[in-house]
């Protein structure tokens, strides 16, 4: 099921073996190797810091070209590690999307291909026995937690978080649930934890007696325990716990997946700065007396949260010691739904689409991973990445790789990439999706092939192809399948190759064994 590519993964595989055969650490087999490392006396494997945004488009940081939302911590951790400036997250939606980064399948090949609710909490559980991002660093002696939003598996199932490898989870379980900041309660483990706020709707709006321009008629939307900020203590108190060992640190933030809600200090930051009509509610989510400033102040706020994680790390004497990925699960939500404006922002960089579609712009994220004196500090990589990729290249890092071909996996190592060496072309990126009409793409480099409306289509009908070359449409605007049959047929194999059925989430033109 795995891909296989000639790109020095088995070369760099045996040089780790002979060094930790000495007692040594990968850190200082790149210093060897001339990488210039401010520490060459690794003696642990390195911690893992995966932060992921919620509906974070390509381009909401300031360095991927961000103008209005200042992301000034962010913005640093490029200048010190790597942006990957073609990566692709593994679905186009929440669960599905984070299904692919834990287990290193495409959607193809995934367990859970949607959302998919289970009452009265949660969503489809991960299957037990589920080889995760928390199980393999778990077998191999690290500290797991988790802090955010889960969405794999409601309290009690097979596919909570503290039965898929992970020590500690404090958060939300369920994503429904997660759509308000100022939630009743979070899970502390196993443990639901009440909190200081009232209990309302997260899809509420203002009645007509409560005037949009008045900001005290948005303050029944508001509570006194701010989800983010209790998030961002127990991960943090994670970090002091497992100091002295390596640990793995998933923070699956819920921003600024919608509803708008910040506290008052950090909207201060914006105030004013736009032209910035109300939201009263009435297109899903909490209304909002200045959205664009709510939206901005949102994203600064996990900005400033992501350095408090990166100052404690260095407090402890850990900062060489840590590799630190941040990205996005998803591209950013439509415009004006729950009071966002993706065209205000520019979210999706340029880019065609955005949540929940296939085009670019519902799946290219942001990322940017640094480890000093490993990783070259401001560079940038445009090698096709995805979702899948994370496990094995993690495992690599770490010296743990064997995990990978002892399991089935779609992904590919691009630990060759991240420390600046020559890495073959990923043969294809392959992405499929049940939701918003039924989808499926392929990349091979720079080009594209989308199929929509699958689940529209009648028996024995074919999809309508879409043929993008990105290297010179990165908007994905002229179709050119009737110029490159040969290519057309070549991707749209792949595409029948890569998918196998599923009860769960079927996709009849995609089922049967024939277009």
């Amino acid at each position: 099921m795995g891909d296989v590519e000639e790109s020095g993964f088995w070369r760099s595989a045996c040089l780790f073996c002979a060094i930790t055969c000495s007692g040594l650490f990968l850190g200082e087999a790149v210093a060897q190797q001339g990488h210039e490392t401010d520490s060459p006396d690794r003696t642990r494997p390195p911690n893992i810091v995966f932060v992921m945004a919620d509906d974070l488009g390509y381009g909401e940081l300031g360095s991927y070209g961000q103008g209005k939302i200042r992301t000034p911590v962010l913005d640093r951790l490029a200048s010190e590690g790597m942006s990957l400036t073609q990566h692709i997250a593994g679905n186009a939606v929440c669960a599905p999307s984070r299904c692919v980064l834990l287990t290193g399948l495409h959607p193809g090949h995934a367990q859970v291909r949607n959302n998919k609710e289970v009452k009265p909490e949660g969503q489809m559980a991960l299957a037990e026995g589920t080889l995760t991002m928390g199980t393999a660093f778990g077998e191999h002696g690290y500290a797991t937690g988790a802090f955010g939003k889960w969405g794999l598996g409601a309290p009690g199932s097979d596919g909570a978080p503290l039965q898929q490898g992970f020590d500690r989870f404090y958060g939300y379980n369920c994503q429904r649930v997660a759509h308000n900041y100022y939630p009743t309660s979070l899970w502390d483990d196993e443990t639901v934890v009440e909190l200081d706020n009232l209990d309302f709707p997260a899809h509420d709006r203002l009645t007509e007696s409560e005037h949009p321009e008045d900001p005290s008629s948005y303050a029944r939307f508001s509570g006194n325990d701010y989800a983010p900020d209790l998030i961002t203590e127990e991960a943090l108190d994670f970090i002091d716990a497992h100091r002295d060992e390596a640990f793995l640190l998933y923070w699956p933030t819920i921003v600024p997946h919608l509803a708008l809600q910040v506290p008052e200090d950090s909207l201060a930051e914006y105030a004013g700065l736009w032209n910035d009509p109300p939201y009263v509610g009435g297109k899903a989510y909490l209304p909002h007396v200045s959205p664009r400033a709510a939206y901005a102040a949102m994203i600064t706020r996990m900005d400033r949260d992501v350095g408090r994680l990166m100052k404690r790390i260095q407090e402890l004497g850990l900062d060489d010691d840590t590799i630190f990925v941040f990205t996005s699960d998803n591209g950013p939500t439509y415009d004006r739904l729950g009071g966002s404006d993706s065209d205000f922002f520019e979210s999706s960089g340029g880019l065609r689409g955005l949540k929940g579609s296939l085009y670019e712009g519902g799946v290219r994220v942001p990322c940017i991973v640094r480890w000093p004196g490993v990783i070259e500090p401001g560079t940038h990589s445009d090698r096709l990445t995805g979702f899948e990729d994370w496990l094995p290249t993690l495992l690599e890092l770490s010296g743990n790789e064997a995990v990978s071909s002892e399991h089935e996996m779609d992904g590919i190592s691009f630990a060759s990439t991240l420390l600046g060496e020559s890495q073959a072309s990923r043969p294809f990126l392959y992405r499929e999706f049940s939701g918003y009409g039924g989808q499926q793409s392929v990349r091979r480099g720079d080009w594209k092939l989308i199929y929509r409306d699958l689940r529209k289509l009648k028996p024995g009908t074919a999809p309508t192809a879409e043929l993008y070359d990105l290297s010179t449409d990165p908007g994905e605007t002229t179709n050119v399948a009737d110029e490159f049959p040969e290519v057309m047929a070549e991707l749209a194999q792949v595409m029948t190759e890569q998918h196998q059925p599923s009860d769960a989430f079927p996709m009849a033109a995609l089922d049967r064994t024939e277009r």
